[in-house]
């Protein structure tokens, strides 16, 4: 059983991992055409499912999360070893409607799971 302070506790590593590479000078490159804009879609997709079932209001959540990946494209703009880029924030934006949508299947699909395993 997953309690819900250890879903949260993970939620907070995810973000910070977000951030992290996000903001490094050399970030991994999956080495793929458009590679960095599939990161960046899975990586909000992956932060918006994970958040979706512990937050109680999704419009706010992902408000939230488009807000962290447009200050993050201007800290990378500001960074001097970094480009902020549109087309990463719109994948990020389109990643969170992907997790927004797949959390909405998940949690309609799963509730017992959920309701046993987070205890929402």
């Amino acid at each position: 059983m997953i309690n819900r302070r250890t879903w949260v506790i993970f939620g907070w590593l995810l973000i910070a991992t977000v951030v992290y590479f996000s903001l490094t000078p050399k970030p991994p490159s999956a080495g793929l055409t458009f590679g960095d804009k599939i990161g960046h879609l899975s990586a909000y997709a992956g932060l918006m499912f994970w958040w979706y079932p512990i937050q109680s209001n999704a419009h706010r959540l992902a408000l939230i999360f488009v807000l962290l990946g447009l200050t993050l494209e201007i800290l990378q703009s500001l960074s001097g070893y970094r480009q902020g880029d549109l087309f990463d924030m719109a994948a990020n934006t389109a990643g969170i409607g992907i997790g927004w949508g797949a959390a909405r299947i998940a949690t309609h699909y799963l509730p017992a799971w959920f309701a046993r395993n987070l205890a929402v």
